[in-house]
């Protein structure tokens, strides 16, 4: 079977160089079945990236038209979005990135594909998920969308349907960005050519909150009113600055609380400090995976004491049992604590911003006004 090009029509529309043409198979007798193709988009004629008819002629030619059999092997720019992140996006790019960037790609990516479809790309069952999203009816979602036929206008859509639903201004920015980066990933795979469609779209402006930190004042209400264990839990963020992943984290064995050396996990921990070299993060015990994160930390005098008194309970004290533990003995949750305890104080107390970021924060403005001679009085009183 002989196969031809006829009818080869290379045309603009809308900016972008596009290509349509007729296949003419014949076989050895002159007979053939003519069949035209779908428009294929070439690449862009305006912009930085754009390209001369010469150059969307030797793309043309090298993507379609030398082809012998375009049926049989469609270009890789013809693949929907939900099969390039699977097979590219998610093992190529997202795999190599730490475990909270894992996450954040995997929380946001529900917003641009289909939540079920973005489960079953990561492997995570739907059944033993605690993840409560779902697909939403008349959502913008991008699954079936191809790579090449994607347009600013896609990523419009996706971005007003999040503040049409309430989102912040903040998610709708992470939806953009997780958008071109598929795209950049795939132009570096050479899978997309032209404008990144998610560069072309602005953004809302951004209304930040206020950035709240405890005064003294406040300070002294919270901690009066607080109890185990969400009061060792603020006590440890205002005086270290350590975030609750490591104070959930946190083990007997990574505490040297004497005057001497220690050793822990084959490592020196010098006197009256605290190694953070864990996290309680996404019900699991990990290492802090940024060099930086790991490091000794002195205890504070006035966290000492605290920290004693818990050391000398009747059980959970064994090295690798947690400082900081339910009556199971397993690691607190933040999560359950800030919905039981930390917000109804906080509503009390007309301080409904209250959070563990609010009270991690507060360690740098009391330590700049006072350094750590109210929180002394304060923990010592408790």
């Amino acid at each position: 079977m002989e196969q031809r090009r006829q009818n080869i029509d290379l045309y603009l529309q809308d900016g972008f160089w596009r290509l349509r043409w007729c296949n003419d198979a014949s076989d050895a007798n002159g007979f053939g079945d003519g069949h035209g193709r779908k428009p294929a988009w070439i690449g862009p004629a305006t912009g930085p990236e754009r390209l001369t008819r010469k150059q969307a002629q030797q793309v043309a030619w090298e993507n379609f038209l030398s082809r012998p059999d375009q049926n049989a092997r469609a270009p890789e720019s013809a693949m929907t979005i939900a099969d390039f992140v699977e097979s590219r996006f998610v093992p190529e790019h997202v795999a190599s990135k730490s475990l909270s960037g894992r996450t954040h790609y995997h929380a946001i990516l529900k917003h641009v594909l289909t939540p079920e479809e973005v489960d079953r790309v990561f492997q995570v069952d739907a059944d033993k998920s605690k993840a409560k999203l779902k697909a939403v009816p008349n959502w913008p979602y991008l699954n079936n969308v191809r790579l090449c036929d994607t347009r600013p206008d896609d990523v419009q859509r996706l971005m007003s349907a999040a503040l049409a639903r309430g989102y912040s201004t903040q998610t709708v920015k992470h939806i953009r960005n997780v958008v071109g980066a598929i795209f950049a990933h795939a132009k570096k795979d050479r899978c997309f050519m032209g404008d990144n469609p998610a560069s072309l779209v602005e953004l809302p402006a951004m209304i930040r909150k206020e950035a709240h930190a405890l005064t003294l004042a406040q300070t002294n209400e919270v901690l009066g009113v607080m109890r185990y264990p969400e009061k060792e839990m603020t006590l440890i963020a205002i005086l270290t600055s350590m975030n609750m992943a490591e104070i959930c984290g946190l083990q007997w064995k990574c505490m040297n609380l004497t005057e001497a050396w220690s050793n822990a996990f084959g490592e020196p921990i010098p006197p009256k400090t605290i190694a953070v070299r864990k996290q309680w993060f996404g019900g699991e015990l990990r290492s802090v995976e940024k060099k930086s994160r790991q490091r000794n930390l002195p205890i504070p005098e006035p966290l000492l004491p605290i920290l004693l008194g818990m050391s000398r309970r009747a059980e959970f004290t064994g090295p690798d049992d947690f400082v900081l533990v339910s009556r199971a003995g397993t690691p607190v949750n933040e999560s359950n604590i800030a919905a039981r305890r930390l917000k109804p104080i906080g509503k009390d107390l007309q301080m409904p911003w209250l959070s563990w970021h609010v009270l991690r924060r507060t360690h740098t403005t009391l330590a700049y006004e006072l350094g750590n001679t109210y929180l002394a009085s304060r923990a010592a009183a408790g």
